[in-house]
């Protein structure tokens, strides 16, 4: 009789004695868990890993659906593997870039040498769903990195070859599905017929993979339109030919070859560039009056906003900046979430009547005295500080909610000039392994929050997911409404994050939940080359999360 230990089931509360060396999928059934979408992967220990992994060991385990972020990231992961099949079996030897998120999907460049049409699109969804419905295991290899370098290396992989050549690490795990090979980062399914729902459309002159919604995962992503989003990843996708890196295993080699510096300065320079252009583009609509600025957390707003006015007083403006926090109304007319707390990422909580009535007063040149808010009474005051415009004066307002229409209604629109900045990721792992776009913006708020606020990984981590919803409410459904959008984020700026937020990850402890979550962090940075942040000029937007910055915050 084999020997059993001890599985402590976190869905259920239940314990119970399974045989050693068990699969989570069957510590799942022994436990007679009901699941819709669901179980993609489990919580082992508060380490995420696959339904495949096996236990020798007493453990808690939680098992995911499509519900939670990681077993989304799975449920993707795998997605990506079946399309990166169904293009070889149907176009050999053609490269795969899963590339960019946009419109509630991923836009995949599939290099055919010829526009991707129609009907390209056509057999490659037919063959992804022949794949799925043949029901073909997922299988799961770890090998030494050498063996795995060998392996990507006869295939002509070279930007996987590169990215493990410098990862440092001793084993490197790899997937196959039949006798297709690939690597990715993160779990996987371990069954094609897991995958019950995805798309696959035609946009621009690639394709969009549809992935189940977040809120919803019955049904797709909403395919709206995100041109402008889409514009600003093509222009940095020129940034990334200009400095010749769109992968970490270019980006690493470059470190290795002493290039640290050279891609610091080229970056902060194409950075600067485009807000020079944006402000010369204001300068040029006469009439503007008012510039608005909006991006999620820790996008850099405020160091944005800083070095957009700099460009804006080279064109000759005055620019005023106006803090959207000094609006917010009396704490009981806040309005409240559905837990009955104060909701104050509401567009509600600002005092919209004041606001419209001071900026157009304002702009008709007549004086007004700004308002300041009292954040220990909770109450609206007078600030004493009176304010009138010159001819040649811009107010400059930055705030989560500066791109939403209802802020400004009664603001004509000729007056008004819109700038979205947000973290946009400009580098890809490699050329199947996508970075998310929102762990650039969790990095810079984990240290922002340790250095100014005194606040654990832990703790940011755990704020995290609310912090998204708002988002999702109040910031992401308005971007198409900018006139200009920046990408905030660096090429280089995973390298230098990592040497000071790995050692807030490895604080958190691994009883709590948030564990999974540093714990993924500290292996996707273990890809990454550290740089010392010394070497960045004093007005990079980084050092608004940093320090040593030479502005006032």
């Amino acid at each position: 009789m084999k020997q059993k230990i001890q599985i402590r089931c976190k869905n259920n509360k239940k314990s119970q004695k399974v045989e050693i060396g068990s699969t989570l999928f069957d510590v799942f059934s022994s436990f007679d868990l009901k699941m819709t979408h669901g179980p993609v992967s489990a919580r082992v220990n508060n380490k995420v890993e696959g339904m495949n992994y096996r236990v020798y060991n007493s453990k808690d385990v939680e098992f995911l659906d499509m519900n939670s972020a990681s077993g989304s990231r799975a449920y993707t992961r795998t997605l990506f593997f079946v399309l990166c099949k169904a293009v070889q079996d149907i176009y050999p030897n053609t490269d795969v870039v899963i590339d960019i998120p946009v419109s509630n999907g991923f836009y995949v460049d599939i290099r055919l040498g010829r526009p991707v049409v129609d009907e390209d699109v056509n057999i490659l969804r037919r063959r992804m769903q022949e794949i799925i419905d043949s029901k073909m295991p997922i299988r799961r290899f770890t090998v030494p990195t050498e063996v795995a370098i060998a392996l990507f290396q006869e295939k002509g992989d070279v930007e996987k070859v590169k990215l493990l050549r410098t990862s440092g690490s001793i084993y490197t795990t790899y997937y196959k599905i039949g006798e297709y090979v690939d690597y990715y980062y993160g779990t996987l399914l371990t069954n094609t017929s897991q995958l019950y729902l995805f798309g696959l459309e035609k946009y621009y002159d690639g394709m969009l993979l549809r992935i189940p919604s977040v809120c919803n995962p019955d049904v797709l992503g909403e395919m709206t339109r995100q041109d402008k989003m889409f514009d600003i990843f093509k222009e940095h996708h020129r940034w990334q030919d200009i400095l010749g890196i769109r992968t970490v295993g270019d980006f690493n080699q470059a470190i290795d070859a002493g290039h640290a510096t050279d891609i610091i300065n080229i970056s902060e320079a194409l950075q600067e560039k485009k807000l020079a252009k944006i402000a010369e583009e204001i300068a040029s609509r006469e009439g503007v009056k008012l510039v608005l600025l909006a991006g999620p957390s820790s996008s850099g707003k405020t160091t944005s906003c800083k070095r957009l006015s700099i460009q804006l007083a080279v064109n000759g403006l005055k620019p005023l900046q106006i803090s959207l926090d000094d609006y917010f109304v009396d704490r009981d007319k806040t309005p409240k979430d559905e837990n009955g707390e104060f909701d104050f990422e509401s567009i509600y909580a600002l005092n919209l009547d004041l606001l419209n009535e001071q900026f157009n007063a304002l702009f008709r040149g007549e004086e007004v005295e700004l308002p300041k808010y009292d954040f220990p009474s909770g109450k609206s005051v007078k600030s004493g500080k009176k304010l009138k415009l010159e001819p040649n004066n811009v107010l400059v307002v930055e705030g989560i909610h500066a791109l939403n229409p209802e802020l400004t209604a009664h603001v004509p629109e000729e007056q008004i000039f819109r700038v979205y900045a947000s973290a946009l990721t400009t580098i890809l792992l490699d050329n199947h392994n996508y970075i998310p776009t929102t762990d650039n913006r969790l990095l810079r708020r984990i240290i922002r929050d340790y250095k100014y606020r005194g606040v654990s990984a832990q703790e940011t981590i755990r704020r995290w997911p609310s912090v998204r919803a708002g988002e999702n409410r109040w910031i992401f459904p308005f971007q198409e409404n900018a006139d200009a959008m920046l990408n905030t984020a660096m090429l280089y700026e995973l390298s230098v994050l990592k040497m000071q937020a790995e050692p807030l990850l490895q604080q958190v402890p691994e009883n709590c939940e948030e564990f999974a979550e540093a714990y993924r962090l500290l292996k996707f940075l273990k890809y990454f080359k550290g740089i010392p942040y010394n070497n960045l000029p004093p007005t990079s937007l980084l050092r608004e999360f940093l320090g040593g910055s030479s502005f006032h915050y």
